[in-house]
């Protein structure tokens, strides 16, 4: 089994994502001792922004396959997706512009778009400074719904969110989300599997 673990905040050590990514992983390596891991930091090592390459000799091009092939190669993905701005950073929409390649992760045909990285779990791990899966905000979340629809897109069917929201909000709603989050870590089978 392939893992393929990816963060995108630029927190760091104060970053929600990462720690509960880390939870995640914790979970599913204490489940699967024997998994390859690959990790990606986004933050860290960002990868240069899409553009036309002259030739496959651009480093530009090498770095933007490898990120496809790790994804490609992975059985379960963790992403570390914090909302920035009601959607998602920069560096993780730079990955994914990397792995969503035509003839690669998805086709078009005569029945329109196919997906073409079905077979592998997803699992979005979601923090929020306030609150967006209910009430006035929802229709702001353009984090969550993208991140779905796009890796939909890609014929992944298997997606689980673990959401930490209203971070930002007080201390103790930061304590309870995480709580919950962790919780939901710990409880889920699907993420055990």
């Amino acid at each position: 089994m392939n893992i393929l673990h990816v963060d995108s905040s630029a927190l760091g050590g104060h970053s929600v994502s990462r720690e509960l990514s880390r939870a995640v992983m914790a979970t599913l390596t204490r489940n699967h001792p024997a998994a390859l891991v690959t990790y990606r930091d986004l933050a860290a090592n960002p990868l240069p922004h899409w553009a036309p390459a002259a030739d496959a000799s651009d480093p530009a091009v090498r770095t933007g396959s490898e990120a496809l092939d790790e994804f490609l190669a992975a059985d379960i993905v963790v992403i570390g997706a914090p909302m920035y701005n009601f959607s998602i950073p920069s560096t993780l929409k730079a990955w994914i512009d990397r792995i969503a390649v035509a003839g690669r992760t998805f086709r078009y045909g005569a029945s329109g778009p196919e997906g073409l990285a079905g077979g592998k779990r997803v699992v979005i791990v979601s923090s929020r400074g306030g609150i967006y899966s209910e009430g006035a905000m929802q229709a702001l979340d353009f984090q969550e719904a993208y991140l779905r629809k796009l890796f939909g897109f890609l014929g992944v069917t298997d997606i689980e969110v673990v959401r930490a929201e209203g971070v930002n909000l007080s201390s103790e709603s930061k304590e309870r989300a995480i709580g919950s989050a962790r919780a939901t870590i710990e409880a889920g089978e699907r993420i055990a599997a």
